[in-house]
């Protein structure tokens, strides 16, 4: 019986003979397949690159932190004291130190932000001032490359002691040597007494165009008593929670009982990022999928066309005994090799279109899920296999006799 032997090979002779008969409606129905799978490869590797490069960016803020920020920051978005220009109370000193003693801290760092002009002889420019203290550098895993961090001590003594970014030392200094030298930032002057490593870069600070000195002199350099944050390192990821309700109540106490600070941990924010950039990634392999559907409308279309364009060769295959279910199998076969050629023709595509955002972006690790590769591939079979039934049962209801007479 003819259904005995057509084989699984002689299926796909005769569908690859098919396919290389018309190359022209090959390569475009490969093109439109290859389209809409690099789409989705593309697509997803960006809403996933996006995910991981925040989730990068957070993780060099450090370990377990949790901020504390001045004003409250209500649920609706609105802040009643806003209403009413009241500015938030400002945060302290006091208050920073209060919140080293809690058994579930491990660290604190003051942190008060300004810009001032910074000269060293002739050259001079503004400059972005950090006030802080010596914690910082181990809270935000930073690195030193010359010379020695900000000096442990009181965080109400003034010490006139900087360090310096490394471009800021490059544009002030040049070949000079930097460490001991004397610079003037505002009206105050300030020994160098460290460099700034290449490693030090986080979400809104760069730390190599930037001047940390100690949190006491950058708080009379700016005449201001406000800290602008509070950083705290938690012993662990299960003090977080504990540290960050000593800290509302340590300064809801301190501020006569008004909670009137904000105090948010990395780990809420990342996954706060991390659901809204997976949203996004699905969304946009979603957008992309449509293309897959309008490549699969395209192949529903071309394959209708080849019907009536073989219709002899249908006949022919009737006359020699093939069944209907066997001209489906051989249309289907066809449609399913096209499909899976377009995927592989596309995942190379889409491959090499991610390989160009990473080398373009070097610090965006644009990597397609696995999930949406594989979605993408079985979309596309799923595809090609629904859109070409509708002229595979075509094909099989033709008449031998009047197939053979192109009718």
């Amino acid at each position: 019986m003819p259904s005995q032997r057509t084989r699984a090979g002689d299926v796909l002779r005769f569908t690859w003979g098919a396919l290389r008969g018309y190359p022209t409606r090959t390569l475009l129905m490969l093109i439109a397949m290859a389209i809409g799978v690099a789409a989705v490869v593309v697509l997803t590797s960006l809403g996933e690159g996006a995910r991981r490069y925040v989730s990068n960016e957070f993780a060099s803020l450090g370990t377990n932190l949790i901020i504390v920020i001045p004003g409250r920051s209500e649920t609706s978005g609105l802040n009643p004291t806003t209403l009413m220009g009241e500015t938030p109370r400002p945060l302290t000193l006091r208050d920073a130190m209060a919140l080293q003693r809690s058994f579930h801290v491990r660290r604190m760092s003051p942190v008060t932000v300004g810009q001032a002009e910074v000269s060293w002889k002739s050259k001079s420019r503004e400059v972005v001032i950090m006030g802080t203290n010596n914690e910082l550098l181990a809270i935000r895993h930073w690195q030193m490359a010359q010379g020695r961090f900000l000096p442990k001590g009181e965080l109400e003594r003034a010490t006139p002691v900087a360090v310096i970014g490394k471009k800021i030392r490059n544009e002030l200094f040049g070949a000079s040597r930097a460490l001991g030298q004397w610079i003037r930032i505002g009206d105050r002057r300030f020994r160098v007494i460290g460099v700034m490593g290449s490693e030090g870069r986080s979400i809104g600070v760069d730390v190599q165009d930037t001047i940390l000195i100690p949190v006491a002199s950058a708080m009379q350099l700016f005449n201001t008593p406000s800290l602008f944050r509070i950083l705290v390192e938690a012993k662990s990821r299960s003090a977080i929670e504990p540290a960050k309700k000593f800290a509302l109540k340590t300064l809801q106490e301190r501020h006569q009982g008004i909670r009137d600070v904000t105090v948010i941990t990395q780990d809420a924010v990342l996954s706060t990022f991390d659901r809204v950039l997976g949203a996004l990634t699905y969304a946009v392999g979603g957008i992309a999928a449509i293309s897959l559907a309008v490549a699969g409308i395209l192949i529903m279309n071309v394959m209708l066309v080849a019907v009536s364009q073989r219709t002899s060769e249908i006949g022919l295959l009737k006359a020699l005994g093939a069944t209907p279910h066997e001209i489906v199998r051989l249309f289907l076969a066809e449609a399913m090799l096209l499909s899976l050629l377009g995927s592989l023709l596309g995942l190379l595509l889409g491959q090499l279109g991610s390989l160009v955002v990473r080398h373009s972006f070097p610090e965006f690790p644009a990597y397609a899920p696995l999930w949406a590769t594989l979605a993408a591939v079985i979309v596309a079979l799923l595809t090609g296999l629904v859109f070409s039934l509708m002229p595979a049962r075509q094909a099989s209801r033709l008449d031998a006799v009047m197939a053979l007479q192109k009718r």
